[in-house]
């Protein structure tokens, strides 16, 4: 029979194990991003149980039975209370000879099943294109944004104006013809995805307000899953001090308190219906054509001016409530990408914008060596051949054999010869680079002096952007003609023969035009013209 005082006793013996075991794998130096993410995720739960055990704990100091289990120790009869305790845990294992051996508490907080470099920890917890916490997977996101700004976008915005203003409203504000096919790509909604200030108020819909619940829940839960032991409370608690700052003080960066005061006016305010309205026209339009509001206001006849009063600042509270939820979402949003996510979304933009340059023979080599290596890790662990090793002694395994280093290694690479970087992070094989003659430089001078490294790279590039750029700034086609031109003085000569020779089968009527006079005398218009002024004809 368990009493009080040794049920707290355990607790604190349990806490202790706890942060001794939490201290014991950070002292674990992880070789993999993998393994460093299983670690910090198994110590951010084992704190977990710490936070619970040490509440529970608390809890127990206050309980009346502690009291009494202090009084009948400290009483005379402490040895005889003691004694008849003992017997009754004889008495309970005698009655119960085959219960269940008891466990002690170091092997049941080191639970075998749960290693921290297990990595089926974490593949239930992310997706594939989050890569394990290294980027951030938005594409559900810009579907719904994409889709909720379509249907409002402006058909005056020019591409002009939109890419000079560089916002998310002004880029998806182009007309969108009938193509069907959104103009705001994923790479600019990752540039800009955070900065909703820019989105029209008109826009701020019931559709907006769910989709900003659901991206604020998106990257709080990324949070949690990529930096199980980063502090958001702590981040997310200064950011409402001083979101709460400059909303008392009127001063929100993004206008709101400024448009709420502009919108919640008794001009626009409906006292037989208690509605507030955006704007004058709504109003006006509701006053003389709605009947529900014909019928509120014979019921509000019989109010007083402070009921009605009252119920206009009631209002008007309920009102700010509102759109202040959605001002400090908004808010929220902005801090977590510019102080805790943003080294992760240049991450994300890098890889997809990599990923964008793949042909469709590359990119699905890349996803058959990572199934390969997932599909090598998995047998390994399925054999009970981890042991003390790490995800990155398994993908090191797959290396050898497929070719391919750890692909999780984040620590400093050593390349001597300054190979470039594959898929992974990591050189490619020195064979390779040989193979693809990547040693090769390929300057272009139409590119502003970019080198290309090797020939596969060098001939896919003049039909890149920054090729087309160059060769539309000097007023020349970027067509199959001018392929392997480099310089910008060959371009030019080129440009001007093939012009030339284009013009040399045309009819010229200054020049081609033949005339003949009464004598039979044929000559071009110019001396016909020249002779015809001077009467000599």
């Amino acid at each position: 029979m368990h009493t009080v005082l040794e049920h707290q006793r355990k607790q604190h013996e349990q806490i202790d194990r706890l942060e001794n075991l939490a201290a014991s794998l950070l002292l674990d130096v992880p070789r993999t991003h993998k393994h460093r993410l299983a670690l910090h995720t198994r110590v951010a739960t084992l704190a977990k149980q710490v936070v619970s055990t040490s509440a529970s704990l608390l809890d127990t100091y206050a309980s009346p039975a502690r009291a009494a289990d202090l009084d009948r120790m400290a009483g005379d009869h402490a040895l005889a209370d003691f004694y008849a305790r003992l017997r009754d845990v004889h008495e309970f294992h005698d009655r119960n000879p085959d219960e269940a051996e008891i466990v002690p508490m170091e092997l049941e907080l080191m639970d075998p099943n749960i290693k921290p470099d297990d990595p089926n920890v974490l593949e239930s917890g992310f997706s594939g294109e989050e890569f394990f916490g290294r980027f951030i997977d938005l594409h559900t996101h810009h579907e719904t944004y994409v889709n909720l700004l379509r249907s409002k976008a402006s058909p005056a915005t020019t591409p002009a104006t939109a890419t000079a203003a560089g916002t998310l409203s002004s880029l998806l504000t182009l007309s969108l013809d009938d193509d069907p096919t959104p103009k705001l790509t994923y790479l600019e909604y990752l540039d800009t995805f955070h900065r909703l200030a820019s989105v029209p108020r008109e826009l701020k819909n019931a559709a907006y307000k769910s989709y900003l619940a659901s991206l604020l829940e998106y990257l709080q839960a990324f949070i949690a899953r990529s930096h199980p032991l980063f502090d958001y409370g702590a981040l997310e608690s200064a950011a409402h001090d001083a979101f709460s700052q400059l909303w008392s003080a009127r001063a929100d960066p993004a206008g709101w308190c400024e448009w709420i005061d502009t919108c919640a006016t008794p001009d626009v305010f409906c006292d037989a219906c208690g509605k507030q309205f955006h704007a004058r026209a709504m109003y006006e339009r509701h006053v003389k054509g709605d009947k529900r509001h014909k019928k509120a206001a014979r019921a509000l006849e019989g109010k007083s001016q402070d009921e009605v009063a009252a119920a206009r600042q009631a209002k008007r509270r309920e009102f700010e409530s509102e759109w202040f939820q959605v001002a400090w979402s908004e808010y929220l949003v902005e801090c977590i990408v510019d102080q805790h996510l943003r080294g992760v979304v240049q991450a994300t933009r890098d890889n997809v914008e990599r990923k964008q340059t793949l042909t469709e023979a590359e990119l699905a080599a890349e996803l058959e060596a990572l199934d390969q290596m997932l599909v090598v890790a998995d047998a390994d662990h399925d054999r009970g051949d981890l042991g003390d090793r790490t995800p990155g002694d398994l993908d090191q395994d797959a290396g050898d054999d497929h070719g391919d280093d750890d692909d999780d290694d984040d620590e400093k690479i050593y390349n001597p010869l300054k190979l470039p970087l594959g898929w992974d992070g990591k050189p490619i094989p020195y064979w390779l680079y040989k193979l693809h003659g990547l040693g090769v430089e390929y300057p272009c001078e139409i590119c502003g002096g970019y080198v290309y490294m090797g020939r596969k790279a060098f001939e896919r590039h003049f039909q890149e952007f920054r090729h087309a750029m160059g060769m539309k700034s000097l007023g020349v086609p970027n067509n199959k003609q001018f392929q392997e031109i480099t310089k910008i003085e060959d371009a030019l000569s080129l440009w001007d023969k093939l012009k030339a020779s284009q013009n040399k089968g045309t009819f010229r009527a200054d020049v081609d035009a033949e005339f003949e006079d009464s004598e039979g005398n044929v000559m071009s218009r110019k001396v016909y013209e020249d002779l015809q002024r001077q009467g000599l004809l």
